[in-house]
């Protein structure tokens, strides 16, 4: 017997229209190595949203169909459509993460039925995944769907932070936004394994909401004395590597001058080419979307990249991998709990007012899609 079901689905047109609808899929019953989940949470991040709206003007969202098929539609500015080619035309399934409970499995697993199981691989806007028993974690009794939906992407983003600062031999880190779920999951990691740890945040208000939760450092990037105390806090902990979730703007250029800064301070004498100190820093988002501005003020000793969770997963030891997603599991209602700001359906998802609210990726803002 299959199931069918709801699931959400992202698509571009030729003429630079996006529709995102609901689509009745028919799911087949797991076979070997495969489980059945009915989906019961999945969170909207950042990441997510990127795949949902592309890069469609989001003042132009409108919506159509019915209430019983609803649809939200935008358009998509004639210079962005060549960075979406290849997915022009493609009804794509949404939803890295989420987390629900196994109703069938594979004669090889009939033991995980009736489990709760956190999951990754995308399409998890939907009511129904199946899914191979490697993309999940199972989770322990009276464990809440909105307990596990998030256990992938930000977890595993902090703590492979955490790995990518030990393997490039660095020994602190920057980073901004700091005040999002990944970012206060950070700061426990950091506080609990004695890492030396630099939050940048917008806020007195994110400023407090860090030091409570036990960060050391914390700098306000809208006070005037920012340049003066981001420097400062790069001093005391003396990190060399940072994150930015940020992507556009100046935010990479202002942490890649204060470590030269800092590093400078020890130089013994004057070198035309800057201090010798490695200096590193990874874009991981994309909360601004406009051009990364670099003012170089740090010397010819540094480098700028891209990190992407699902690309560190392929490199990194197998050993590596387990270990993280072992203490994701064990610290799930502390060290990486998340909280959400509302909890909507897949239907209400599709609402133009709602989808303003969750595309905005406030920081501190999260929601959950409870199919």
């Amino acid at each position: 017997m299959t199931h069918d079901g709801l699931e959400l689905r992202s698509t571009i047109t030729a003429d630079g229209r996006l529709r995102i609808n609901l689509e009745r899929v028919e799911i087949a019953r797991p076979e070997k190595g495969q489980l059945l989940v009915r989906v019961e949470a999945a969170p909207i991040n950042p990441s997510d949203l990127g795949l949902l709206f592309g890069p469609a003007d989001m003042t132009s969202l409108s919506a159509e169909g019915t209430e019983k098929d609803p649809v939200l539609t935008a358009s998509v500015p004639e210079p962005a459509l060549s960075a979406v080619r290849a997915r022009i035309g493609q009804s794509m399934p949404v939803g890295n993460e989420g987390a629900g409970t196994v109703i069938e499995a594979g004669p090889d697993l009939q033991d995980l039925v009736g489990k709760r199981v956190a999951m990754i691989g995308g399409a998890m806007y939907a009511e129904f995944r199946l899914i191979s028993p490697q993309a999940c974690i199972v989770l322990p009794d009276g464990a809440s769907a909105s307990d596990g939906a998030s256990l992938f992407v930000n977890p595993l983003t902090a703590l492979g932070f955490v790995e990518t600062m030990r393997a490039d031999g660095h020994s602190a880190i920057v980073h901004a936004p700091a005040a999002s779920n990944l970012g206060q999951m950070l700061v426990r990691i950091c506080r609990d394994d004695g890492i030396g740890l630099v939050n940048i945040v917008r806020s007195q208000q994110q400023v407090d909401l860090l030091l409570g939760i036990g960060a050391t450092h914390v700098v306000d990037s809208s006070a005037e004395d920012f340049p003066r105390r981001l420097e400062e806090a790069i001093a005391a902990t003396g990190a060399t590597l940072g994150f930015d979730a940020i992507g556009g703007g100046e935010m990479t250029s202002r942490m890649l001058n204060a470590m030269e800064a800092v590093a400078a301070r020890k130089m013994q004498a004057y070198d035309r080419y800057g201090s010798a100190t490695m200096k590193q820093v990874y874009i991981y988002g994309a909360l601004d979307t406009g051009p990364t501005i670099l003012k170089r003020g740090f010397g010819f000793t540094w480098s700028v990249g891209g990190w992407l969770l699902f690309d560190f997963l392929k490199r990194a030891d197998q050993a590596v991998a387990g270990r993280m997603r072992e203490r994701v599991a064990a610290e799930m209602t502390t060290t990486f709990a998340s909280h959400y700001t509302d909890s909507i359906s897949l239907a209400d998802a599709l609402n133009p007012d709602i989808a303003a609210a969750y595309q905005k990726k406030a920081t501190g803002a999260k929601y959950l899609i409870v199919p």
